[in-house]
């Protein structure tokens, strides 16, 4: 593959887009665009400094791409966007995931571009029931900001895209061998430290969500970019694996992980848990509590994903699953409780001093 081809990637220092950034320079030149540099430089990787809120961030970006790399871009990937837990109204939503994405397209409208990626989300969908699963004929039902926001954006991305072939990617909760996922690491955290709040759950312990291994995320959008020359002008595509972990799977083999033993979650009404959770978020003790009474609405959502259209486009099918990776992400926090409790932004003075063999 020639060094010439030349991919940008917004949000190139996150998660995700460091990954996808990392395993696509071996075989293009990729301009990243973020508002932080990254955390490590990768060869054939060009950062910028770019605000996508900014009118004159994204006139210099544009012109440092034109002067240094030419009009030609095999694709774009689309990662940048605004997200938090907080559950409270942000302007950033709509400046950044939505305006932020007209703005880029406007500014690639003039230029030779094959292919453009958007990260989206499977939570523009509704829920569905255990049994059932969604495809991306699936009514859309986005049921808080971030995702109204992404709903958005595919439609900017819609009406603004002209001729550039467009993908976007809706995709599961994201992972890593050592979790690196917000929710799975509290839920995880609460059984470590044996929280009272570890035994209930608002809903029904048979639900649960997808997930994707952040490798196999990184396989699939390297798919997408290699077979964009067979792909539709436009499509939605779901990314994430096909049997999600119920609530109770996950309490249970976290607990069996942790402690060795077994660990009964009981199912109380949401009324009560947004109770507590208001209690908890109104008078704090220590630090900030992660669960918000917002989420209990959503908690027991149950998100399933028929992968045929990825497995048909992209050859794509992942490699991984997150009931294989629960020992890792256990074995990484038990190894090194300080430096794994930091790494997920976690109070380490909660650490408990010893655990049952």
């Amino acid at each position: 593959m020639s060094h010439e081809e030349v991919i940008l990637v917004t949000g190139s220092s996150g998660l995700i887009g460091n990954a996808v950034a990392a395993r696509l320079a071996s075989s293009y030149k990729v301009v990243g665009f973020d508002r932080t540099p990254p955390s490590r430089a990768h060869s054939h990787v060009y950062p910028a400094p770019v605000d996508l809120t900014s009118e004159e961030d994204l006139s210099r970006a544009f012109k440092t791409l034109l002067d240094t790399h030419g009009n030609r871009l095999t694709s774009v990937i689309h990662l940048a966007a605004y997200f938090d837990f907080s559950g409270e109204p942000n302007k950033l939503y709509d400046t950044l995931t939505v305006e932020g994405t007209r703005r880029l397209l406007q500014r690639l409208a003039p230029l030779s571009v094959e292919q453009f990626i958007f990260s989206s989300t499977m939570l523009v969908h509704a829920p569905c029931l255990p049994g059932q699963f969604l495809t991306e004929e699936s009514p859309l039902d986005p049921r808080w900001d971030y995702p109204i926001s992404k709903v958005k954006a595919e439609q900017v991305i819609h009406s603004e895209r002209g001729s550039i072939p467009a993908v976007s990617l809706r995709i599961g909760g994201v992972y890593t061998d050592r979790c690196n996922c917000l929710p799975l690491a509290h839920q995880i955290r609460r059984i470590y430290e044996r929280w009272l709040t570890s035994r209930v759950f608002p809903g029904p312990i048979s639900h649960g969500q997808a997930f994707v291994h952040l490798d196999d995320l990184v396989d699939a959008f390297v798919a997408t970019v290699e077979r964009r020359k067979s792909l539709p002008p436009e499509c939605a595509i779901l990314i994430g694996e096909p049997e999600p972990l119920t609530y109770d799977e996950l309490q249970h083999q976290f607990a069996r992980l942790i402690h060795n033993e077994d660990w009964e979650t009981t199912q109380i009404p949401k009324a009560v848990a947004k109770a507590g959770a208001w209690v908890q978020n109104t008078i704090p003790i220590g630090e900030e509590p992660f669960i918000k009474p917002w989420m209990i609405d959503y908690s027991d959502d149950h998100y399933a994903l028929d992968i045929t259209q990825a497995q048909r486009l992209l050859g794509w099918t992942p490699q991984h699953s997150l009931r294989t990776t629960l020992p890792k992400m256990i074995a990484a926090l038990q190894t090194d409780p300080e430096n794994w409790y930091r790494e997920h932004h976690l109070d380490s003075e909660a650490i408990p001093d010893s655990l049952p063999a």
